[in-house]
């Protein structure tokens, strides 16, 4: 029994049927596995004419290119003189020998693979008498275009971001990072989406070890469809009961690829405009793109100032109600006397108020991100107007609580990942909920409490607190907040147990 008295649902079993298509490799089968799809397609072709030599093409329109079939396939065979004088095992050999115009061939012997390829974009030659069929890449490279990156604007870098195609996605890696030792290796999951998701790091930088477990959790997924990217977090992560993300992603190939220099293994996979970098640490979301990009000085002092508003944004709203609800000694004469005037006619007490307002901050933050971006910035402009300035006005929030909340919520915009900001919103509330029930004292056990966390999270072995608590004991001086001098930052982060740790000479 569960809950509330409720019998549990018994879970069915899941098997995974192999061979997925138990048919012999036939053109009957495959319009069996097609039947009902409009868009399946074949026609018969006679070699050069010859009404006695006749093979099947197959295909799935909107997959392939027609161009590239009809002119690179289908012509060739129709017109090469040479096919009428063979037979079709022979002229079967030559097509499978590089006859024809295509780059690449394939014989396919399982029905399986067949409807794989015809999914995949690729055009099927069947022979009669043959056992296998022959199998040519035509498919369509109809994408979206590479565009400048939106949520990591780049000021001093590339202007592009990946995209939907795995391939393509795969080949601006290859042009920011030539190196023959990058190693891209692929994995088919989803027993219904059929989803590649392609593994890359550096040989002889990554860590073997890092990249094994990487391999196998993402060879462990066993899902019906790999869509969002949740379906591929969730099952890779050390931990899932934490708000924190345990892997770095982001849409720049050009930070992507800065990761894999550093010894870290990636991700990419079909359908996602997105990278994934692991094991992610907190050092690591702390840094924005363009951190190399600026001078070292400024670079340093901006990451400070991002360290200093962490602090604001998580422990702000809960010491504005400790201080004013238990230890109002520790404020000064005169602004105390103007919190109190401000609160004369406020019928609420602080803690409800910030309570209140943190609330309505976070609903209006999701109406702005779920909307349209033009009626976005309308319910974004009333909700600050109706929040603000009217709560204010009509003695339902006093002044000061509205500038804590409102300056707690900008410091946490000024985080490179905004995945780590979430993270840092939920720890807010339960921090502001800690004050207003033993002031200071409940604030320092909540912010201890959030240390202890995330000093037991690990990813893929590496500690989640790196570069400030390593495995081991291992830290590197110097470069945990401030940023080096490039030409001084020789070697690699300890933490990753990186293969080769010099970076430079």
């Amino acid at each position: 029994m569960g809950f509330f008295g409720r019998k549990k649902e018994q879970v069915p079993p899941h098997p995974r049927q192999e061979p997925r298509i138990d048919l012999p490799l036939t053109l009957e089968s495959l319009k069996r596995v097609f039947q009902d799809c409009v868009d399946f397609s074949f026609r018969e072709i006679d070699l050069a004419g010859d009404l006695n030599k006749r093979v099947a093409a197959v295909f799935v329109g909107g997959m392939v290119k027609m161009e590239r079939a009809s002119d690179y396939i289908l012509r060739p065979i129709a017109q090469d003189e040479a096919l009428r004088e063979t037979d079709l095992h022979t002229a079967f050999r030559r097509m499978a020998g590089g006859a024809l115009y295509n780059l690449t061939v394939d014989e396919r012997k399982t029905t399986d693979e067949a409807v794989s390829d015809l999914i995949a974009g690729n055009l099927l030659l069947l022979f009669p008498g043959e056992k296998t069929v022959l199998s040519f890449n035509v498919g369509t490279e109809e994408k979206r275009s590479i565009s400048p990156p939106e949520n990591e604007p780049a000021i001093k870098g590339s202007r592009d971001s990946f995209v939907e195609n795995l391939r393509t996605n795969t080949s601006l890696v290859r042009r920011h990072l030539r190196a023959p030792e990058l190693r891209i290796k692929e994995q088919i999951v989803g027993r219904q989406s059929l989803t590649p998701v392609d593994i890359l790091y550096l040989d002889g930088i990554a860590d073997p070890d890092t990249v094994r477990q990487v391999e196998e959790r993402i060879r462990n997924i066993d899902i019906d469809a790999l869509l969002a990217t949740g379906n591929l977090e969730e099952y890779i992560i050390d931990d899932l009961h934490t708000a924190f993300p345990m892997v770095a992603h982001t849409e720049r190939p050009d930070r992507f690829c800065a990761g894999l220099a550093g010894g870290r293994v990636g991700i990419l996979m079909e359908g996602l405009p997105l990278g994934y970098l692991a094991p992610g640490t907190v050092g690591q979301f702390f840094r924005a793109p363009q951190d190399k990009s600026n001078n070292w000085m400024l670079a340093s002092v901006l990451t400070v100032l991002r360290y200093l508003c962490v602090f604001a944004t998580l422990l702000l709203p809960a010491f504005y109600i400790a201080v004013v609800t238990f230890h109002q000694e520790m404020i000064p004469t005169r602004l105390a006397l103007s919190i109190i005037a401000a609160k004369r006619d406020v019928p609420f007490t602080t803690v409800f108020e910030v309570i209140l307002m943190l609330i309505a901050f976070e609903i209006l933050q999701e109406a702005g991100l779920r909307l349209p971006p033009s009626i976005g910035q309308t319910v974004s402009i009333i909700g600050g107007l109706v929040v603000g300035t009217a709560a204010v006005e009509a003695k339902i929030i006093s002044p000061a609580v509205l500038i804590v909340v409102a300056a707690a919520g900008i410091a946490g915009y000024t985080m490179p990942s905004q995945e780590f900001a979430g993270a840092l919103r939920i720890w807010r509330f339960i921090l502001a909920v800690l004050a207003s029930v033993a002031g200071l004292f409940g604030m320092i056990m909540g912010a201890a409490a959030l240390v202890i966390h995330l000093s037991r999270l690990e990813s893929f072995g590496v500690a989640y607190l790196t570069p400030f608590a390593a495995n081991g004991g291992e830290q590197v001086e110097g470069r945990t907040v401030i940023r080096q001098p490039l030409p001084a930052d020789k070697l690699r982060t300890a933490g990753l147990k990186t293969g080769n740790r010099r970076r430079q000479k």
